[in-house]
């Protein structure tokens, strides 16, 4: 990082940024509907050695589909973005880092899917989100999950109240987006899955550890606002 005069500037993947200015909801808009982009080029970075970006055509059925909710607000000037620690006693990736949502219900569209499951497991009320554009979907094996992510905006500029669900959510992690484009984010940890060991490349976000689909969805994210911002 350098810093020149009143405003400091960090490279990541060949880019370079101004770290004092705050981007704004059209610039985030921009990112969303930016064309061209290589979208699994950035999906890519984030997954494991070996892990299937589809659902394996051997396995009978269609997968269960969801969406998550990648939540921005301002606070005191600063854009921040929503992540959750899952609850411990869940039967599916507990403990782990994620965005709100959940599994798609009868009748109900996938940003409605997404917006629900963000009132539900940390409290924001439907009618403060714009909901400004979607991600590409994610496939996650170990729950043959379709995962939809969509981006919204909470229509103020101060920090929303979260209520966080007693059962789903252990805690909510407010991240500033301009500190997810320091590259020392980006790292590796060797794991054991199913006997086989992979390099997985992770987000050190404060003390956790970001990986997954998570991971994946961030970085598309990112990597869009990228775009935008040079």
């Amino acid at each position: 990082m350098r810093c020149i005069l009143f405003f400091c500037e960090t490279a990541v993947l060949g880019y370079a940024y101004r770290m004092d200015v705050q981007p704004t909801q059209k610039q985030i808009e921009q990112a969303i509907h930016f064309k061209p982009f290589d979208v699994m080029a950035s999906h890519y970075e984030m997954l494991p050695l070996g892990r299937p970006v589809a659902r394996p055509t051997e396995l009978e059925g269609t997968g269960r589909i969801g969406a998550v909710l990648i939540l921005l607000y301002r606070h005191q000037e600063t854009l921040f973005l929503t992540l959750t620690k899952r609850g411990d006693g869940l039967s599916t990736h507990s403990g782990q880092i994620s965005f709100p949502g959940g599994r798609q219900e009868d009748g109900e569209s996938l940003e409605e899917t997404a917006v629900r499951e963000t009132q539900e497991e940390i409290g924001i009320d439907p009618s403060m989100l714009s909901v400004i554009g979607s991600l590409q979907q994610v496939y996650i094996p170990p729950s043959d999950f379709h995962v939809h992510p969509y981006v919204a905006w909470v229509n103020s500029n101060k920090k929303p109240r979260f209520t966080p669900s007693e059962v789903e959510v252990s805690e909510i992690i407010e991240v500033p987006v301009l500190s997810l484009l320091n590259p020392e984010l980006r790292q590796t940890q060797r794991r054991k899955f199913r006997g086989n060991y992979y390099d997985v490349p992770y987000f050190a976000i404060q003390e956790h550890q970001v990986w997954g689909a998570t991971a994946v969805m961030l970085n598309e994210f990112i990597q869009r606002l990228n775009a935008v911002l040079t």
